[in-house]
């Protein structure tokens, strides 16, 4: 039993490590030049928007359209932490991810007693005042023309493409490893139970509205995050970080990975980020060849890239060994026969 709970942990343990630091001494090496590195780490920060899409709309089973209005809650945020409060820009970070949990606890309290369109409808409208706040907020925001925020933390050609993706993309791991133990604990088959079937969860004893507030406040911490990475690694934000359109982008990835799939909308987001950068060379034809895969995608595969199932190295591994297993004790079986 415990060798069993080693091996479950020290397989994705070292498949994680290795996704971090591998491309990072690759960077460092300039063996992936810093346009590779910037298209990897934008996918990195995409990822992080599709986990929270995918927690409230996919794990909560709640359909909200206002994610980009808690990133870029994050994204300046950060940005007035560090430069105004001189905060250290890791713990602005984390501040700035608590600050949209918060934003998410006060919209989530009066709204999430509705369903369906309404709460799309709130969320989409949550969205748009937070634009309309930050485009006349301009002594704070910068108004419609943004805000800059230099940093190391950049994806330049010298050291900051490395600090840069080991940042970004060791929060994504981080993210994956906590919710996908939260998920296995007792809250996280609650929220799933309430996914399922919200009335035969309230009749036994689980509070419906208790666990898709959590489930709504988790999901805008880690939007909040997801801007207050954004904004370093950029460099400048605009309020049309907070657009209608971004959130439609975030919730594309969850809808191609598959609703309710962590890793299904992680794929997504890195798969898309480079697709986008693959077609660039079809300038304007790419606005029409990229939706056009997205439908196809649909239509053949409506359930998305992995439907409600997760990525498991542990089950791939067991696989690769049981092939191994028979192939050398088919192997085996020849010599025994040769000898006889």
């Amino acid at each position: 039993m415990k060798n069993k709970v080693l091996r479950n942990m020290l397989i994705p343990g070292i498949i994680a490590v290795a996704a971090v630091i591998v491309p990072a001494i690759l960077i460092e090496m300039n063996v992936i030049d810093g346009y590779t590195a910037q298209i990897i780490t934008l996918g990195g920060i995409n990822a992080i928007m599709a986990i929270s899409v995918n927690v409230i709309s996919g794990i909560t089973g709640q359909l909200s359209l206002g994610q980009a209005g808690f990133q870029a809650l994050g994204a300046y945020a950060v940005i007035l932490l560090t430069v105004n409060c001189k905060i250290p820009l890791p713990i602005s970070i984390i501040l700035a991810g608590l600050i949209a949990a918060f934003f998410g606890f006060l919209i989530g309290f009066p709204t999430l007693k509705l369903e369906g369109d309404y709460l799309a409808i709130v969320t989409l409208a949550f969205g748009e005042i937070i634009r309309i706040f930050l485009v006349n907020l301009k002594d704070v925001t910068g108004g419609p023309n943004g805000k800059q925020f230099s940093t190391v933390f950049t994806t330049s050609l010298d050291h900051g493409a490395m600090i840069s993706y080991l940042a970004i993309i060791g929060t994504l791991v981080v993210i994956i490893i906590l919710l996908q133990n939260f998920l296995r604990s007792t809250y996280g088959r609650a929220i799933l139970a309430v996914r399922e079937d919200a009335i035969a969860a309230n009749s036994n004893g689980i509070g419906v509205f208790k666990y898709k507030m959590t489930g709504f406040v988790i999901a805008s911490f880690i939007a909040g995050i997801g801007g207050a990475l954004y904004a370093p690694f950029i460099g400048f934000i605009k309020p049309d970080l907070a657009s209608f359109n971004n959130s439609i982008n975030h919730l594309i990835y969850v809808v191609l990975g598959g609703m309710g799939s962590v890793t299904g909308s992680v794929v997504a987001a890195f798969v898309l980020t480079g697709l986008q950068e693959v077609l660039r060379f079809l300038k304007d034809y790419r606005l029409l060849i990229y939706p056009l895969i997205l439908i196809f995608v649909m239509l053949f595969r409506p359930q998305g890239l992995l439907g409600m199932k997760e990525l498991s190295f542990v089950k791939t591994w067991d696989k690769l060994m049981g092939l191994f297993k028979k192939k050398a004790a088919a192997k085996s079986e020849v010599k025994g026969e040769d000898n006889e």
